[in-house]
C-alpha cells in the first residue's frame, strides 16, 4: 500500500485485498468489517472515527503496518489473534494462539447459567477455561458467586488470569489441572465446559480458522465426544443434589450427548439452538 493514502483509501484497498483472497463477492460484508477492525486497531481508532475521518492520512509507518495486517488476515489468521482481542458478552478479552477464540454461540451457555440460578449465591465451575470467557462473563453478573476455572494449558491459564485482572473480578479462582483434577472433594451448583468437540480426522482443523487455533482446545478422539463423555461421567461426584451440568458441543452431536446423559443418571435433560438454529448445547440436572 501506499504511503500517501488516506483512510479511505487504506479501507477500499484493504477490502479489495481480502475480497482477492476470499474469492467471492459473497464475503463483502465480513471482508468490510475485517478491514475495518484492523485499520482501527492500527490507528488506536474507532470504526466510527474512521468512518467519520475518510480523509486522514495516516503515517507511512501506520499505512505500512496496516498493509502488514492485511497480508496476514489475507493467508486467514483470525482478526482476532492480530489484534489480540475478541469481545464476549460485551467484554474485551486479550486472545492469542495459546486460546480458543471466544465465539458469539458460547454465550448461550453464559445465558443459561444465569437463568438456571438467579439466586444471589452460588457456586460455578467453569472446566477448560481457555481466556477465561465463561467464567469472566459470570462473575461479571453474579459478582458474590464462587466461581473456579479449570485448564490444562499454563499459558491459557495465564491469559485468563490477566483478563479477569484487567476487568477487576479478582474473586474467580483459576487452577492448573486436568478438567476436575484439582478439585477433590469439592461440588458446585453449576458445572459448565466448552470443552473440545472436533473429530481428530476433520479436515476442518488444517483450515483456516482453525489451523491457527490450539488444537488441545478443539479436537477430542475419533469422533470428538472423548472430552465431553469424560465430563459426563466424572461430573455427578462435582455437582450438589439438583446442581446443573451445562455442555458446548458441536450441532451434529446433541443427540449423542443428551443420550449419555441419561445413561449417567441425569434428568432434564435438554439441547437449546443457537442463534444460527444449531444445537450447539446441552443442559442436565443431577438429581
Amino acid at each position: 500500500m501506499d504511503g500517501n493514502l488516506t483512510i479511505g483509501e487504506l479501507l477500499r484497498e484493504g477490502l479489495q485485498t481480502l475480497l482477492l483472497a476470499a474469492g467471492s463477492s459473497g464475503e463483502a460484508d465480513s471482508a468490510l468489517l475485517d478491514a475495518e477492525l484492523l485499520l482501527a486497531h492500527t490507528l488506536s481508532s474507532s470504526r466510527a472515527q474512521l468512518k467519520s475521518h475518510p480523509e486522514s492520512m495516516p503515517s507511512a509507518e501506520r499505512a505500512s503496518r496496516y498493509a502488514e495486517l492485511i497480508r496476514r488476515r489475507a493467508v486467514g489468521e483470525p482478526v482476532a489473534y492480530i489484534t489480540g482481542r475478541r469481545e464476549f458478552w460485551s467484554l474485551p478479552l486479550a486472545v492469542s494462539p495459546a486460546v480458543l477464540i471466544p465465539r458469539p454461540e458460547t454465550e448461550l451457555l453464559v445465558e443459561r447459567a444465569l437463568d438456571l440460578r438467579a439466586a444471589a449465591d452460588g457456586s460455578l465451575l467453569d472446566l477448560g477455561t481457555g481466556s477465561g470467557a465463561i467464567a469472566i462473563a459470570i462473575a461479571s453478573e453474579r459478582p458474590a458467586w464462587r466461581i473456579t476455572a479449570t485448564e490444562l494449558s499454563e499459558s491459557a491459564l495465564a491469559t485468563a488470569r490477566l483478563n479477569a485482572a484487567a476487568l477487576g473480578l479478582h474473586r474467580i479462582e483459576f487452577l492448573p489441572g486436568n478438567w476436575f483434577e484439582p478439585l477433590v472433594g469439592r461440588r458446585f451448583d453449576l458445572v459448565a465446559s466448552n470443552p473440545p468437540y472436533v473429530a481428530e480426522s476433520d479436515p476442518a482443523l488444517r483450515r483456516a480458522p482453525l489451523q491457527y487455533e490450539p488444537r488441545l482446545a478443539l479436537a477430542a478422539g475419533e469422533d470428538g465426544l472423548s472430552s465431553l463423555r469424560g465430563i459426563i461421567q466424572a461430573a455427578p461426584a462435582y455437582l450438589e443434589r439438583h446442581g446443573w451440568l451445562l455442555l458446548e458441543h458441536g450441532a451434529d452431536q446433541a443427540d449423542r450427548v443428551a443420550r449419555a446423559l441419561v445413561v449417567r443418571g441425569f434428568s432434564h435433560v435438554r439441547s437449546l439452538r443457537d442463534l444460527a438454529g444449531h444445537e450447539r448445547m446441552t443442559e442436565a440436572q443431577w438429581t
